[in-house]
């Protein structure tokens, strides 16, 4: 029995924060303990790790196990520490070599029958990994495109905690394939929002001379514009058609963008670079949280942000 210890990301915001996660297998009554300043979700891991882990045919130890999460200062939300927890505790077990599950970082959500979940903000955890000098991240398959957007990392995709153990044991076992890569930012490919059809263009618009000439002002100049006018004047209809005028994003516009949507839960599954200056129509009963963003313990981008650094239309009838 023994301390083994491994790394995770924790989100404030769209901005990721290393965590140590430490695992102590150790004599006491049986049971185990979370500590770090956890929340609920957080807290009820010890039940999907637990079952994981069973049903994934790994031996759950009879000892007290403490699991610890470091730095405890910091506040820590959701599920994608599962993991890293299950990871730390099998190390600590000695199922697994500890020198193997050191350096990785590990991501994702478990399920009681050890299949691995995917989390959001999985690009800017990444981001926040590398920057620290990260190599491999170890996240669950369907989010193993999202991550693949960051470079110089190897990401290692996983579908159940098994196939995970299985690499862990084998002494330089060969990486699972991340599947295909998207493709790089202004290359061709399906459309990011959607078909042809979805995606309304400023051609459509019949007559408006003036108000078409104060678009392509306002997107050659990256200027602010702001229309205003009684209902049924074609507002909303050429503030749809703005983001056709702008120029695809470039790589840190893209990845930030992405990253902003991958911690909304809105990125398209399909798509896991958004190329595209994104464009977001808030209802007019829109509250200032669901504008600016916010939200009571979790911070949820609003739709300003969702919009940058393309359009998010808000219009006056007056």
């Amino acid at each position: 029995m023994a301390v083994a210890r491994t790394r995770c990301v924790c989100l404030v915001g769209v901005t990721g924060h290393v965590v140590d996660v430490e695992a102590d297998v150790g004599s006491g009554m049986a049971g185990m303990h979370l500590i770090g300043m956890l929340d609920t979700a957080l807290s009820e891991a010890r039940d999907r790790v637990r079952s994981a882990m069973v049903n994934s045919r790994c031996p759950w130890p009879d000892a007290r196990i403490t699991v610890s999460l470091f730095p405890a200062s910091l506040p820590k939300r959701g599920s994608t520490f599962d993991l890293a927890i299950a990871v730390a505790l099998l190390a600590a077990a000695g199922f697994v070599p500890g020198e193997r599950v050191a350096e990785p970082f590990f991501l994702g959500e478990l399920g009681l029958d050890g299949s691995l979940r995917p989390v959001r903000g999985v690009l800017p955890a990444v981001l926040a990994a590398v920057a620290v000098g990260a190599r491999t991240i170890v996240v669950p398959a369907r989010n193993a495109a999202e991550a693949s957007l960051v470079p110089e990392v190897t990401v290692v995709p996983v579908t159940t905690l098994g196939e995970l153990v299985e690499w862990l044991r084998c002494d330089g076992g060969a990486v699972p394939p991340a599947g295909a890569s998207p493709p790089p930012c202004g290359a061709a490919g399906p459309d990011d929002r959607g078909s042809a059809e979805a995606v309304p263009d400023l051609g459509d618009v019949a007559g408006q001379p003036f108000a078409r000439r104060a678009l392509e002002v306002c997107a050659a100049g990256g200027h602010n514009l702001w229309m205003l006018g009684p209902p049924g004047t074609g507002k909303t209809m050429l503030a749809e058609r703005l983001p056709t005028l702008l120029p695809r994003l470039d790589r840190d516009q893209a990845l930030e963008v992405t990253a902003i949507h991958s911690v909304a839960g809105t990125l398209p599954v399909d798509r896991p670079l958004l190329e595209r200056p994104p464009f977001v129509s808030p209802h007019h009963t829109a509250t200032i949280a669901a504008v600016v963003g916010g939200g009571s313990g979790v911070i949820r981008p609003g739709a300003v942000s969702l919009a940058h650094p393309s359009v998010s239309r808000g219009t006056l009838d007056r």
